[in-house]
């Protein structure tokens, strides 16, 4: 089987026996070999920063495509460190997918899906739709017929047409959908380092807003290989070699021109950076998610850009929230909410924190805010996907 590296246009129990040993395939990409550690304490915080190894039981067996590997690869910034490799249908288990977008604007909120705005969620009713120029005030606007039905993408063409950097012009002023029969199954891959490797700097998850170079829809980044830049070689853009340790010297780049992916949840959909709201709304045109916070991209399939309950969770015995995945840098991602409905108020510039029981981990954000994690606290692998 070929594996092809596609670049994301638009938004978008018992497991299988694990290979539990090293295969020795080195650096990707020609780049040269570094030791890599796990760091485990942080000035910051005055205190140790458990890393707390990846929990391979929590991913849903039916989610994933192959048997969870460890290889040495290169994380986003050429660090190499021994990681998992999990292949994963980018599928929900727990839900159906949709919907997105009511048919008249005499529909309630059970036809349609959700939208944010200045931090909050608005279901895409028909009444929010109808309303939407007053709601934006911009009389340009109009997402409907004169006898009230809701003018959506309803074919795949219009919807690649729609989704595409420059967005067709005679697809402004649509409501975009994409259909999960018209998106080819893919496998995702997620490299993710088996114990997380601890920055005092976090790595900026950048891009993502519709820049230039990107389109109204366009959620990838310019480059083919997803999940951040390509690996460095020492010195490259004036940076200063790595230091031993398994992560940058202080003042080497970090990040990048924007990550496609931040995680993974358990049931195999990718976390997905925030969507880029302005850019798809410059085209008169809405994207919406559905209830649990995801939609379809039409080369990489189906994301989520909220977490709003609906996937697997793994309770917590404290009253903690509760766990709903793992970021690409090896560190668990926990719902916002604790069980009495309290948030924590100590969330770093990362939306992290470090507790005794769970170590690092991150709270997801507020569904409104558009925004899963707001940095990397630890060296991010990399997200690709395979036909």
């Amino acid at each position: 089987m070929s594996h092809v590296v596609r670049i994301r246009f638009f938004y978008t129990g018992v497991l299988c026996s694990l290979c539990m040993s090293v295969n020795g395939c080195g650096a990707l990409d020609g780049q040269p070999h570094r030791e890599s550690h796990v760091s485990t304490s942080s000035e910051a915080q005055g205190t140790d920063v458990d890393a707390r190894p990846v929990n391979l039981a929590h991913f849903i067996e039916s989610a994933l495509a192959g048997p969870i590997v460890q290889e040495e690869r290169a994380l986003s910034d050429g660090t190499v460190a021994l990681c998992y490799v999990i292949r994963t249908y980018s599928e929900p288990q727990e839900h159906a997918m949709g919907p997105w977008a009511p048919t008249t604007i005499y529909d309630d909120a059970s036809k349609g899906g959700i939208w944010f705005h200045d931090g909050h969620v608005h279901d895409v009713d028909g009444a929010f739709v109808h309303d939407i120029a007053e709601f934006y005030g911009d009389p340009e606007w109009k997402l409907y017929r004169e006898d009230g039905s809701v003018i959506v993408t309803d074919t795949k063409a219009a919807f690649e047409a729609a989704a595409r950097p420059d967005v067709d012009p005679q697809y402004h002023n649509h409501v975009v959908e994409g259909r999960p029969e018209w998106i080819d199954r893919q496998v995702s891959v997620f490299v993710i380092p088996v114990q997380p490797i601890y920055q005092d700097q976090p790595t900026s998850i950048g891009g993502r807003a519709g820049g230039p170079d990107r389109g109204a829809h366009n959620d990838g980044p310019p480059s083919g290989r997803r999940g951040g830049p390509p690996p460095r070689r020492p010195g490259e853009d004036g940076g200063r070699p790595p230091r031993p340790g398994g992560r940058p010297a202080d003042g080497a780049r970090r990040g990048g021109p924007g990550f496609a992916a931040l995680g993974v949840a358990f049931n195999g959909v990718e976390f997905a950076p925030p969507a880029p709201l302005q850019a798809i709304l410059a085209a008169h045109t809405i994207a919406p998610f559905d209830d649990a916070g995801g939609h379809l991209n039409p080369h990489d399939g189906y994301h989520y850009h909220a977490v709003t309950g609906h996937t697997k969770e793994i309770a917590q015995s404290d009253g903690h929230a509760p766990m709903i995945g793992y970021m690409l840098d090896g560190y668990a991602l926990f719902a916002l909410e604790n069980e009495d409905g309290s948030v924590p108020v100590d969330l770093d510039e990362c939306g992290g924190h470090w507790d005794a029981t769970r170590g690092y981990h991150y709270h997801a954000g507020a569904a409104g805010e558009n925004q899963i994690i707001k940095a990397f606290r630890g060296i991010p692998g990399t997200m690709t996907t395979e036909d």
